[in-house]
């Protein structure tokens, strides 16, 4: 075993331009991983103000004991970084596991004839795969250490960058590294040996006269694991697609975001096959415009494809997941603003100010001033705080869309409650039952169900109160918000301006569907934003690995008599056809994920307009393809100048 692990690390010398992708690769993820780690870290640790606590007890449930919880009531929360960071941390690590795979897998690959070779001199495929198992933990424990000493130093800059914003309204200070950058490198070492492990046994099932025959050939066919492996994993995705519907509620956008991965994982598995089926249809043009070059291209990625498919995989994987994420958060940010449209009926909105000051303005009709409240609900496994609006059912019935779906909204006095119809569905709540709750006075109370109402995002919160509840366990807070009608003859437009903070209607719900993309648009880039650094960094290693270590085959094609200009021209299109085939199924799982989830979030919505961020999609599809074509560019003309120094003939400079 010590024999095999020195000769692991004398392979990985020699092979440094193979290995120097996938070292790179698994460093940035690592350092991606560690440094979510340590900064979700840094949130756990951060303790808020003990008078911001409400200590509760869940309702349990059959199978569920009651439990004590404590609930934070600060606004001194660090939640929303938590979630965020947790997300990253997913997309990471999923990205992780493919780009490593697949660049350990391509380095392999490109050792054939070396592994034909000790085969045919004596060694056994228990002795392969244990060498090459050995050289990717070399590759792993330098680049797992390395990451995680990035993520360390990058960890104070993150959290200062983080701390006083929304996400984190408080100063974060880093916690204690070595849990979270354990987690970490252990992730690099498994990821790289799971990697490496699948293209060691390929490599140790290959009898030494067969590795030497097909030394330049790829095997014609993918195994059934792989392919059985690869019809579960869609099967999945087809399930998790047909969930994506209107009575799916919040819940449809993070399965329009996740079931993307899966599908990656599918088309990954399957890619071998789909590969070439896609790639003769977009080479047909090429081979009619180009002829010789645009022909060697189209059977260079029909002939291999393994190769083909570990160069498609990480523009893929980066395709489908930012497009999916792009359209559903921009298709998201269409139905917020036509929520807002219909569920507003006064044509007068007034942001803060005093209500009986507003209703003393000459002209104005009524004054809907909601009375905003908190309290913690509790349910039988875990208690949340929600925020809540004390209303007069009277008043808010002319100013905004309060028509009960079930019940009835006079009855609102008292110890009562009218619930959204979202949370109605996803807690079972109905007319007639009972949500526990706890005031933050501390009082608790069991609120009876009196009507479901509605879904009016940014008007309507998920629980309306009786004007007088809220006021009594909240005395001291003010309305956010107002909502105005003129009186009778009285012209809005007029009245707006004897209101100090008023705007036509129209123009708040503007301004709220603008502030709805704003955010959705800072989500995209701390979800994406290291995906998408890390997805680059992985498309330009794999051309790199690829181009690089087919310096035989250029030197064979120059002898045959092919130019410069003509090798050149050939990996231009291959690259461009394998980034092409990989950008149409990205492509196809983005423009299905996105219709679900609009049909979805827009059902019973009518007139909803429909926003296609061109601009951000385009630019993802021509980076890609920009990175993968230079990527692949580079490094041949960068041999073809070596090999015409080697030969010293002025023909092949």
């Amino acid at each position: 075993m010590t024999q095999l692990f020195f000769l692991s690390r004398q392979t990985v010398g020699r092979h440094r331009h193979l290995y120097a992708g996938s070292f790179v690769a698994l460093a940035v993820g690592v350092f991606l991983l560690g440094l979510a780690a340590t900064a979700t870290a840094a949130t756990i640790a951060y303790r808020g103000p003990s008078a911001g606590h409400i200590a509760v007890t869940t309702l349990g449930g059959p199978d569920t004991e009651p439990q004590h919880v404590s609930v934070s009531t600060s606004d001194q929360d660090v939640s929303g970084l938590q979630t965020v960071l947790s997300m990253v941390g997913a997309i990471s690590g999923f990205i992780t596991i493919f780009v490593i795979a697949s660049t350990f897998a391509f380095a392999v690959a490109s050792r054939r004839r070396e592994l034909g070779l000790l085969r045919l001199i004596g060694a056994t495929p228990g002795q392969i795969r244990r060498m090459i198992l050995g050289e990717a933990l070399v590759v792993a424990l330098a680049a797992s250490i390395t990451g995680a000493v990035l993520a360390q130093l990058a960890t104070p800059l993150l959290l200062a960058k983080a701390s006083y914003t929304e996400l984190a309204p408080v100063k974060l200070e880093p916690a204690s590294p070595w849990v979270p950058l354990s987690i970490a490198v252990a992730i690099g070492l498994v990821v790289a040996l799971l990697g490496a492990r699948a293209a060691a046994r390929r490599a140790g099932k290959v009898g030494p006269i067969d590795a030497l025959r097909e030394a330049s050939l790829e095997p014609p066919r993918i195994g059934p694991v792989r392919v059985v492996f690869g019809l579960l994993f869609m099967a999945g995705s087809i399930l998790l697609l047909t969930l994506i519907r209107p009575s799916s509620g919040e819940a449809a956008v993070p399965l329009a975001m996740f079931t993307p991965m899966l599908l990656v994982i599918s088309l990954t598995l399957l890619a071998p096959l789909v590969i070439p089926f896609l790639g003769r249809p977009w080479a047909a043009p090429l081979v009619a415009w180009t002829s010789v070059s645009g022909r060697l291209a189209r059977s260079n990625v029909v002939a291999a494809p393994r190769r083909s498919a570990s160069l498609a995989a990480p523009i893929l994987t980066i395709s489908a997941i930012a497009g999916s994420m792009v359209l559903s958060l921009s298709f998201a940010a269409d139905s917020a603003a036509a929520t807002l449209r219909d569920g507003m009926l006064a044509p007068i909105v007034v942001n803060g100010g005093d209500p009986a000051k507003v209703a003393a303005t000459p002209g104005v009709g009524a004054v809907d001033a909601g009375h905003p409240v908190q309290f913690v609900r509790m349910a039988a496994d875990y208690a949340q705080l929600e925020e809540a609006e004390g209303i007069d059912p009277a008043v808010a019935a002319r100013t905004r869309q309060v028509t009960p779906i079930s019940g009835n909204l006079a009855a609102l006095t008292g110890n009562t409650v009218a619930v959204s119809k979202e949370t109605a569905g996803f807690e079972h709540y109905r007319v007639g039952g009972e949500v526990p709750v706890t005031f933050l006075d501390r009082t608790t109370v069991k609120l009876k169900i009196v009507a479901i109402v509605p879904d009016a995002f940014g008007i309507n919160p998920s629980f309306l109160l009786p004007m007088e509840l809220a006021r009594a366990h909240a005395p001291k807070a003010q309305p956010e918000v107002m909502y105005v009608l003129p009186a009778a003859g009285t012209d809005p437009a007029e009245l707006v301006q004897r209101i100090q903070g008023a705007v036509p209607a129209a123009v708040w719900e503007a301004e709220q569907a603008a502030g709805v993309r704003k955010g959705n648009q800072l989500g995209l880039i701390l979800l994406l934003g290291p995906a998408a650094l890390y997805s680059a960094i992985a498309i330009a290693n794999t051309l790199l690995m690829g181009s690089l270590q087919r310096r035989q085959e250029f030197v064979t094609s120059r002898l045959l008599g092919a130019t410069p200009n003509q090798i050149r021209r050939m990996v231009l299109w291959e690259s461009s056809l394998v980034g092409m085939v990989a950008l149409s199924l990205g492509t196809a799982i983005t423009v299905t994920v996105g219709a679900l989830i609009r049909h979805a979030m827009t059902a019973g919505v009518p007139d909803v307009p429909v926003t296609i961020p061109w601009g951000v999609l385009l630019g993802i599809a021509g980076l890609c393809l920009t990175l993968a074509v230079g990527s692949a560019l580079a490094p041949t003309a960068y041999i073809l100048r070596v090999v015409g120094r080697a030969h010293g003939a002025p023909g092949l400079d």
